[in-house]
C-alpha cells in the first residue's frame, strides 16, 4: 500500500506498534515478528513509549484507572497514521471500549474516536488495510488455529490469519472442532472463576489434541499461554506459537512454555 501526499510522491504509512504487556514481558519475539511483517508490507514502524491498554482494570470495573491509562495511550499514538497490535483483545480495548470511557467528555471522546478509527489487529491490518495476500515464509508442518474471543467477536478477525497462513510454504492448516469457542482465559476471569476457566480449557485442549496437528497457533498471547500451560500439564507434545512468528518466518525461538536449551559450557 502507498499513501500519496499532495505532491504525488509515495510515502510509507507510519504505524505505531502497540506491543502489549504480555508480549513485552513474556514473548518479545512476537513484537519483533510484527515489526518484520509490517516493514515488509511497506510500513514505517515505530514503538512509542507506552503503557498497559487498561483492559484488566476495565474488566474489573475500575473505569477511573482505565481512563487514566487510555489517556496515556491516546497521547502516545496521536501522531501515527495507524495503530497496530498483535492482539485482538488489546486492539479491541482501544477500538471498541476507549470511546465509551469518555462519553461525558467531548474533547477526550473525539480523541478516543480518532484512535479507534485507526486501530487494527495485526493480521486484519495486513489483509484488510494493506491488501497483503501472501507472506514470504516457510513452515514445515501441520497447524491448527484457535480464534481468540475479542479478535473474533469485537474485530471480526477470522479469515485474515487463515488467508496469510495459506501462503506459507510447507504449512498445512487443519481446523479443530469449535475453533471459535473460548479457551477459558479471559484475563481476570481465569483468576476470579478458576474452576469454570479450567473446565473450558479442558474442553479446548481435547479439541486441539483431536485435530492431530503438532502445532497450535493463535493471535493472542494470553490465550496461547493459557492453552500452552494446559497442554504442558497434560504432557501433550504440541508446540504453541503466536501466528505472527510463523508468518514472519521467525520460529527459531522455542515454543511457548518450552524452556530454552541450557547454554553450552
Amino acid at each position: 500500500m502507498s499513501v500519496l501526499p499532495p505532491e504525488g510522491r509515495p510515502v510509507k504509512p507510519r504505524v505505531g506498534l502497540f506491543v502489549t504487556c504480555l508480549v513485552d514481558l513474556m514473548r518479545p519475539s512476537v513484537g519483533f515478528a510484527a515489526v518484520k511483517l509490517l516493514e515488509e508490507a511497506g510500513c514505517a514502524v515505530d514503538v512509542p513509549v507506552q503503557t498497559c491498554c487498561g483492559q484488566p482494570a476495565y474488566n474489573s470495573g475500575d473505569r477511573g484507572t482505565t481512563r487514566d491509562l487510555a489517556m496515556q495511550v491516546i497521547e502516545a499514538f496521536h501522531d501515527y497514521d495507524y495503530v497496530v497490535a498483535p492482539s485482538g483483545s488489546c486492539a479491541g480495548t482501544l477500538k471498541a471500549h476507549y470511546p465509551e470511557l469518555f462519553e461525558e467528555d467531548p474533547n477526550w471522546r473525539a480523541k478516543a474516536d480518532a484512535l479507534a478509527a485507526k486501530t487494527y489487529e495485526l493480521t486484519s491490518f495486513l489483509v484488510d488495510v494493506l491488501g497483503v495476500t501472501r507472506v514470504e515464509a516457510s513452515f514445515d508442518g501441520t497447524v491448527t488455529y484457535h480464534d481468540s474471543c475479542s479478535g473474533l467477536r469485537e474485530l471480526g478477525v477470522k479469515t485474515q490469519p487463515r488467508r496469510l497462513l495459506s501462503s506459507v510454504e510447507g504449512l498445512t492448516l487443519v481446523e479443530m472442532k469449535d475453533s471459535d469457542v473460548c479457551c477459558g482465559f479471559g484475563g481476570t476471569f481465569a483468576v476470579k472463576y478458576s474452576d469454570i476457566s479450567g473446565a473450558i480449557v479442558d474442553a479446548k485442549a481435547r479439541n486441539i489434541e483431536e485435530a492431530h496437528a503438532p502445532t497450535l497457533l493463535a493471535g493472542d498471547l494470553g490465550c496461547l499461554m493459557n492453552m500452552a500451560g494446559k497442554l504442558t500439564r497434560d504432557g501433550k507434545p504440541i508446540q504453541v506459537r503466536h501466528v505472527a512468528e510463523v508468518l514472519a518466518g521467525m520460529t527459531d525461538e522455542p515454543a511457548i512454555g518450552v524452556a530454552k536449551p541450557a547454554a553450552a559450557k
